[in-house]
This record gives structure tokens, C-alpha cells and sequence, in this order.
């Protein structure tokens, strides 16, 4: 019998709520964030038909390393909405000469109103800072699910994005990924495609003025064969530009 990951996610919640509950006050810090999108791309694919999205994020850290939050966005599918708790643990690996950042956790993927689409995935991310200039960061991550978009069906993604700063206000980012699905056709053609590409090219610019303001241009796209609109637009190489409040 196929046990589906998403059995995990009530516990896993519970127990991180439970934790960050429990502690002194002093040892959890709150974060948030607020954006507008000219288009939601999840791993290069539209999200919103190639449409804006408004998107909030929020989440507690505990300084043990354990951490709990939610992010949502407007979608175009489904419920017409997007709600993602997650959890995780966070620790500095300072036995290895780079200190890198290892992060491992759940990430649930729920719409409101349309619970078929519901999903759970596993990640694991190693982040690495000053790999080659003073204040540049690597992210590796691996991804993985056993109920792909709700189709009871395993998936694997692998990512690495690297930024940079280019001037104390201007920087640039750049990400490689590779999703692969087991039963499942990306493409619009009936070409059996069940895995591609994703990239993502972009420079990012912080406001003085306005403390945690932040924007970002971007080329992304991918290589997924698609020969028919809207679906071909939302999966090729195409602009998005985001605005972030972080606070």
C-alpha cells in the first residue's frame, strides 16, 4: 500500500506549534512578507494563467532551529486560491569548513475548495555563503513527493540558485531546476515529456528610502514542449517583475 506523505503534515504541524507554544517568548521571532507579481511562476510554470498575483507570507522561528509558517497566492485553477503551511528545522553544520546551512522540512500545498489538488512534499536545502565573492550565496535543494498534485504519483525536483550583490543596492540572481514525475506528461501534445527544465535570470534592486523594499526583473521560463496558448505562453521564457515587502 502506497502511504501518502500528506498523513505526515497534521502531526508534523502540531508538533512544531506544540514547541514554538512552549517557549519562552524571547526565543521566537515573527517574520512576514508581502508581494505583488506580474505573473506566479512555480518552478517556471504560470500559476495565474500568466496573470498577477498578490502573495502573503508568514512564519515563526524559534532559536533552536525549528520553524512553522504559511504562505498563500491567488492561483488560476482550482479554488482560484493557494494556502501552503510548512514546517522545518534549520541548523549551521560548523563541524564542515564552509559552514553551510542545512534546512530540512514539509511543505504543504492546499487549495481551499478543491482538496484533490492537495499535496505534501519533503525538501532538503544546503545553503552556502561567500562562495565566491564577499556576501554571494548557493542554494541546493531536493524535493521530493509521493502524491504529485494529488495523483498519488511520485516526483522529484533538484534545484541550485546562486545571488550576488552587484552595488550596495543593485544584485543578481540565477536558478537551475529539473522536475521529473512518474505517469505524468508535461507536455500539451501527448509527447510523454515526464520531466523538464526550469531557469530563472534576474536582477534584484533593495530600496534605500523604504526599509525590507525590495524588487526583482526576471527572465524565467522552461523547456517543456507546449504548442497551443494560454499554456505555451505560461511555460516559456517570458518577464516577471516582483515587489516585496519583508517585515
Amino acid at each position: 500500500m502506497n502511504f501518502k506523505l500528506s498523513t505526515l503534515v497534521a502531526a508534523s504541524l502540531l508538533t512544531c506549534a506544540s514547541g514554538l507554544t512552549m517557549a519562552a517568548e524571547s526565543d521566537v521571532s515573527f517574520s512576514g512578507t508581502a508581494a505583488m507579481t506580474s505573473d506566479y511562476r512555480y518552478r517556471g510554470m504560470t500559476q495565474t494563467e500568466s496573470d498577477p498575483a498578490v502573495q502573503v507570507g508568514y512564519g515563526l522561528t524559534h532559536s533552536s532551529g525549528l520553524y512553522a509558517g504559511v504562505w498563500g497566492s491567488n492561483v488560476g485553477f482550482g479554488s482560484s486560491l493557494e494556502l501552503d503551511p510548512y514546517v522545518g528545522y534549520s541548523t549551521e553544520l560548523g563541524s564542515l569548513a564552509s559552514k553551510p546551512v542545512l534546512d530540512v522540512g514539509l511543505l504543504y500545498y492546499g487549495y481551499p475548495s478543491a482538496s484533490d489538488l492537495n499535496w505534501l512534499e519533503l525538501y532538503a536545502r544546503l545553503g552556502f555563503a561567500d562562495t565566491i565573492t564577499v556576501g554571494d550565496s548557493l542554494l541546493a535543494s531536493v524535493n521530493f513527493t509521493n502524491d504529485f498534485f494529488g495523483l498519488d504519483t511520485d516526483a522529484w525536483y533538484l534545484n541550485l540558485t546562486y545571488s550576488m550583490p552587484l552595488s550596495a543596492s543593485f544584485g543578481g540572481v540565477a536558478s537551475l531546476g529539473y522536475t521529473t514525475a512518474d505517469d505524468y506528461d508535461f507536455s500539451d501534445n501527448a509527447s510523454g515529456d515526464d520531466n523538464y527544465i526550469d531557469w530563472k535570470v534576474g536582477v534584484t534592486y533593495s530600496f534605500a528610502s523604504v526599509e525590507d523594499l525590495s524588487a526583482e526583473l526576471a527572465a524565467v521560463g522552461t523547456n517543456i514542449d507546449a504548442d497551443t496558448n494560454p499554456y505555451k505562453r505560461g511555460v516559456e521564457t517570458g518577464a516577471v517583475f516582483t515587489i516585496t515587502k519583508a517585515f
